[in-house]
């Protein structure tokens, strides 16, 4: 047998884009299973389908040695820097399914500062490692240590701490400055000569703002609006769309949402991806929806597809939606 790792996904921070109004969420931006400089398994299809519900692709893969390859299959989620002063929205849900066959995941959690972990600090200190989804509790354990236990984290540059005089007693607040590295894998066997399918299934993590700029007149003449309109290929009907879609508001603005997906990992397989075949659904058929591709064809009023053969990314998938206020 051959020993490897397989990370299932190289993944990236990104935030929400400017906007006018100051009710941003962050995106953390989640992509597929890559194999790094196999020299046996190919990837022979790979079939996404995006929408802001949920992120779901199947693979075929292919084992083209004479002898199984077991392998740890790994799946890092965004990195979260914990100093980023906004909202989240976590990718959550995950399921994999091996040959039709669920698979259970491990975890692994570690608080990073560069690349050094610092989670046994944290623990001995009673500090969660992510805050998860309740930012409350979070803070509260933070609240909790005593002085010398956060001028210690801060001596580390794991927190700053803040102290500050109100109503003649001194109080503190405590900002964290690590980043939660988070994984999850399990062991696979790619059987000699044969074909293995896997699917893996999430709710992404949805990025945007109320009040878009994006159909003001004002956005496409700005430094950050033409940064925008290159990176999600917005063309004179979207642009001209958009503005219709504020015009027609009855509260002069519309929603804009943000959603990605790391494609470019798929060009570290041994061949190209033999058959690619992309479904981005914008949900509700008032909504516009722009994002780089080409040869697209519309499957219903909502959903479009793009395919390609024995295919190489060059570039990550970003997807922008622009919705009725309501």
């Amino acid at each position: 047998m051959k020993y490897g790792l397989i990370p299932f996904a190289t993944l990236a921070l990104a935030i929400a884009s400017p906007a006018f109004a100051n009710d941003s969420t962050a995106e953390l931006t989640a992509g597929g299973l890559v194999l790094r400089q196999s020299d046996t398994i190919d990837m022979r299809s790979e079939d996404l389908y995006i929408s802001t519900e949920q992120i779901r692709v199947r693979y075929t893969f292919h084992n083209t040695a004479d002898a199984d390859v077991t392998t740890i299959v790994a799946f890092p989620l965004p990195e979260l820097a914990l100093d980023y002063e906004g909202d989240y929205t976590f990718p959550s849900d995950f399921e994999t399914e091996v040959a039709g066959q669920t698979v259970e995941m491990s975890v692994e959690r570690k608080a990073m500062l560069g690349e050094t972990d610092h989670s046994a600090i944290l623990a001995e200190y009673g500090l969660p490692l992510s805050p998860e989804a309740d930012w409350e509790a979070f803070e509260q354990a933070l609240e909790r240590l005593s002085d010398p236990q956060a001028d210690r984290l801060q001596a580390l540059g794991l927190v700053e701490v803040n102290r500050y005089e109100r109503n003649g007693e001194t109080r503190r607040y405590i900002r964290p400055l690590w980043t939660v590295r988070q994984t999850y894998y399990w062991e696979q066997v790619f059987p000699a000569g044969e074909n293995l399918e896997i699917e893996h299934r999430y709710r992404p993590s949805v990025g945007g703002t109320a009040g878009s700029a994006i159909g003001n007149p004002d956005f496409i003449a700005s430094e950050w609006g033409q940064e925008m309109v290159a990176e999600y290929c917005m063309d004179a009907n979207f642009l001209a769309g958009a503005r219709r879609m504020m015009q027609r508001s009855d509260y002069g603005y519309v929603v804009e949402r943000t959603l990605g997906y790391v494609l470019t990992t798929g060009a570290n397989w041994r061949a190209p991806i033999g058959e690619f075949r992309l479904v981005v659904d914008k949900g509700d058929p008032r909504n516009i929806v722009s994002f780089c591709g080409s040869g697209l064809n519309r499957l219903s009023p909502t959903q479009f597809e793009m395919r390609r053969t024995n295919w190489r990314p060059e570039q990550d998938l970003r997807v922008l939606l622009l919705s009725p206020a309501e």
